[in-house]
């Protein structure tokens, strides 16, 4: 477990008060217990995280079938979501993560009917961005196309053996200049 910084804190709890303001004047929930969300922990995931942007962990043994909020352990952002470039995809994020603290624990046609109801419509678009971003802070090499000039972020060489998704050239290796 990560433990966030005393300023992390300080942004997730600024958050939490705008996100759950912003549900509590959305007519899809006015019946559910949104006020009840400011009891779960937030926390922050491990800032080598590429795939995950945000997480509801569940206190151990809880009935999946009768999910209540007083059963989140805590709701995990990660911590580069944190900064102000990303402030609206955030709070997106923690809406996502506070519908299945709400019970909704599976992304059927439900589950994205509420998520798709959040105002900020342009939030959810960043997702890709964001996992790029975190992939390429990460690579130490880059596999790059001469001939149509993609890059694909990785952690070790190609070596000559992987082609381009885009043109079937054969990729090169270029070490990172993000990690030189």
């Amino acid at each position: 477990m990560v433990r966030p910084s005393a300023q992390a804190k300080v942004t997730l709890h600024a958050l939490r008060d705008s996100v759950i303001e912003i549900m509590l004047d959305m007519p899809i929930w006015a019946d559910a217990p949104v006020e009840s969300l400011r009891g779960v922990p937030l926390g922050v995931l491990r800032k080598s995280a590429t795939q995950r942007h945000g997480v509801t962990r569940w206190r151990r043994g809880v009935n999946l079938e009768a999910m209540r909020v007083a059963d989140v352990e805590v709701i995990d952002l990660h911590p580069q979501l944190l900064e102000e470039r990303w402030s609206a995809y955030a709070a997106f994020v923690l809406h996502h993560e506070y519908i299945h603290a709400l019970g909704f624990r599976g992304h059927d046609s439900t589950f994205r009917s509420l998520e798709s109801a959040w105002p900020g419509r342009t939030a959810s678009r960043h997702a890709p961005e964001f996992t790029e971003t975190l992939r390429r802070a990460r690579a130490a090499w880059l596999w790059v196309c001469s001939q149509c000039d993609r890059s694909y972020p990785r952690q070790k060489q190609s070596k000559g053996r992987y082609r381009c998704r885009t043109c079937s050239t054969v990729l090169t290796d270029c070490v990172n200049p993000d990690k030189a």
